[in-house]
């Protein structure tokens, strides 16, 4: 059998958790993927040391600051080194790259990965804010460019895992699962008084600092909600979500005649990112194997949308549409943020995210210079409810 040629590809946010992983899993497959790009917001240290090991054609380092420090380390090794937000929506229409693993955290990622579906460039989709913000422009201008989008999000790559071979059978519903996060069966009350250190412990997963915070609030369901109805060209109605603490079930597809398929397996982000960056192949791994015995019961509840109203905003901003989907986005950005630095009160994120659906003007068919009003609008309005209720 003739050995595939490598794959060649582009991993944005290369020093965040799942660029981290994603990394792994390149270096464990070296005679399937050549990495051509690291990118990283801040991280000079850990770039360095990637940048090192997996010898990238280019890497680019969006502080400025941090440009000299990255620069001396490894212009001496032939690799190519930029500084910039911009820089990273050039590197991405590199002839040489094949596929572009969009890591990078929050609205950030939206520009670059515009950038490279024009370019033609397959997309493992990690960076779920893209489809949230800018879903409808995103998936016409991947069918119009031909271009393919692997959902990375353990969720969303259940779904596809289970569509395989599905493809022409339509879709009754897809069941999105949630561990319900730390805060999981508490009521308003205690919500209250939670830390940050105490939102910053998830049950099942370990994520960086604001997809852990999403996952205490539920928002990040309520994005990965947003997410699934343009990955799968769903209605509202067919995305629905169920609480499941032990996280083995990943996700389920229900079709037209009833039948359900789940996709199951251990927590671990590794399992997702090797499937979109090996798709259609299954690629060997040492990763830990599930047991059953070792999950007598698999549980499942209805998610708390009084308690946890982020999920419920969610649902509200992907009913009206329109710009309503990135306002919630850059408002969470901004609470989760002041959160994060002391500056706001857990259950405080859901009021600034509401105040901002409400007040920011909606535009009900927005081109991108519309999101980008919309996202920088969004974010001063933020800014002023969060000084009011500090």
């Amino acid at each position: 059998m003739t050995k595939s040629p490598k794959r060649h590809i582009a991993i944005l946010g290369s020093t965040g958790s799942i660029g981290t992983q994603a990394v792994d899993v390149v270096k464990a497959h070296a005679d399937q993927f050549q990495v051509e790009v690291l990118t990283t917001n801040n991280n000079a240290e850990l770039l360095i040391q990637q940048a090192i090991d997996l010898q990238p054609n280019v890497v680019v380092i969006c502080n400025e600051d941090r440009y000299n420090q990255v620069f001396s380390a490894l212009d001496p090794l032939g690799i190519k080194v930029y500084a910039g937000a911009s820089a990273i929506a050039s590197v991405v229409q590199m002839d040489s790259i094949d596929m572009v693993l969009t890591a990078m955290v929050g609205y950030a990622g939206l520009l670059p990965t515009i950038k490279a579906i024009e370019a033609g460039k397959s997309i493992a989709l990690a960076n779920k804010e893209t489809l949230v913000v800018a879903g409808e422009l995103i998936t016409q201008l991947a069918a119009s460019k031909g271009v393919n989008i692997y959902p990375v999000d353990s969720e969303h790559s259940a779904i596809f895992q289970c569509l395989v071979g599905e493809f022409h059978n339509p879709i009754e519903k897809i069941i999105l699962t949630a561990s319900g996060g730390p805060f999981r069966g508490k009521d308003r009350a205690f919500l209250a008084g939670v830390t940050k250190a105490q939102a910053l412990k998830h049950p099942n997963w370990t994520m960086g600092a604001k997809i852990t915070i999403d996952s205490a609030t539920l928002m990040n369901k309520g994005l990965e909600v947003i997410e699934a109805k343009w990955l799968f060209g769903l209605s509202p109605d067919q995305v629905e979500v169920i609480v499941h603490p032990q996280s083995i079930i990943h996700s389920l597809v229900q079709f037209e005649d009833g039948s359900l398929k789940a996709q199951m397996g251990l927590p671990d982000m590794r399992l997702p990112i090797q499937f979109a960056l090996g798709y259609p192949n299954r690629l060997r791994s040492d990763f830990p194997r599930f047991n059953f015995l070792d999950y007598p019961a698999l549980t499942f509840e209805q998610p708390d949308l009084k308690t946890f109203r982020n999920l419920q905003l969610a649902f509200d901003a992907l009913d009206r549409a329109g710009n309503a989907p990135c306002i919630i986005n850059a408002a969470n950005e901004v609470a989760v943020d002041a959160f994060l630095h002391d500056r706001l009160g857990f259950l405080d994120i859901s009021d600034v995210i509401e105040s901002c659906l409400v007040t920011v003007p909606f535009v009900q068919n927005p081109t991108y210079d519309d999101y980008v009003t919309t996202d920088k609008e969004t974010r001063r309005i933020a800014d002023e409810r969060i000084k009011t209720l500090v």
